[in-house]
């Protein structure tokens, strides 16, 4: 992943310039560019793997494996709880900003910083497993590092300021697009888990049914809003959006939604194992 990134940063500061319709051409050259180029290494490796028998069932697992990201989101969000469990406001907040979340933290409270930790816990859950997963099923290596190509695009450009506004839009419409289905299944197995884990399916169903219009993403209220029916609190971004009832989260809320989450991905596991032997 690091090396798509790399592209995608070092392209930013030549092309990201000039008026609003050369910025919307440019970075939705550089965007469509790396996702191509991506793709067709993707597709090289898979042709290879192909041929290579076993090993080459190996070299692509360690390919999809790659375009994985789950461990670290996991690992961010225990760091941001323990950070807090130490009264570390400072930590957490520091914690938060660099790995989880694109917002200002210096202002955030205690409550704050657990609902913007679990608040992306649940969304990465889309963009880090089942995106990546259904993207494999469908196209194979090609199709899952394309996604991954757009993701980290909209993650690094996608923003709606200065010469973003303009250079990202590209980034930020394919991203939504292609995780129109994946925000879904991944909402959907958010509630399954919270069956499995002992927190409160009914509930997380009805709030994601309630409140998954509540974000401006089209994608992202659908996972949040399930996780925190499922835990029975407010996940809340002051001034944007307040999904769910009850109370906001605290540091102890954190280490349950990362379980849920990762059942939800078990699960979601599963599943795609069971389609490939299918297929």
């Amino acid at each position: 992943m690091a090396w798509i990134g790399g592209t995608l940063g070092a392209g930013r500061p030549r092309l990201a310039q000039g008026s609003p319709s050369r910025l919307l051409v440019s970075g939705a050259l550089l965007t469509l560019t790396v996702t191509a180029l991506a793709a067709g290494v993707g597709w090289m490796v898979g042709e290879i793997s192909a041929r290579l028998g076993a090993l080459g069932l190996l070299l692509e697992a360690l390919g999809l494996k790659s375009m994985l990201s789950l461990r670290g989101l996991a690992e961010a969000a225990r760091a941001v709880s323990r950070d807090l469990d130490r009264s570390d406001l400072t930590a957490a907040r520091a914690t938060v900003g660099r790995h989880l979340v694109s917002r200002p933290t210096a202002g955030l409270d205690e409550s704050h910083v657990a609902s913007a930790t679990i608040e992306s816990v649940a969304e990465n859950l889309t963009d880090a497993l089942v995106a990546p997963l259904l993207f494999y099923l469908a196209l194979g290596l090609p199709g899952v590092v394309a996604y991954r190509v757009v993701n980290t695009a909209d993650a690094m450009i996608g923003y709606r300021e200065g010469a973003l506004e303009h250079f990202g839009k590209v980034a930020a419409r394919l991203d939504d697009l292609l995780n129109l289905i994946p925000a879904r299944l991944a909402a959907a197995a958010l509630v399954a888990a919270a069956a499995v884990t002992g927190a409160d399916a009914r509930r997380a169903f009805d709030v994601m049914w309630r409140d998954h219009s509540r974000t401006a993403s089209p994608n992202a209220g659908w996972t949040m809003a399930a996780m925190a029916g499922a835990l029975g609190i407010v996940l809340e971004k002051p001034g944007h959006y307040r999904l769910g009832e009850g109370r906001l989260p605290g540091a102890g809320d954190i280490p349950l939604s990362v379980r849920v989450m990762t059942v939800a991905a078990l699960l979601t596991a599963i599943v795609t194992l069971a389609a490939l032997e299918i297929h």
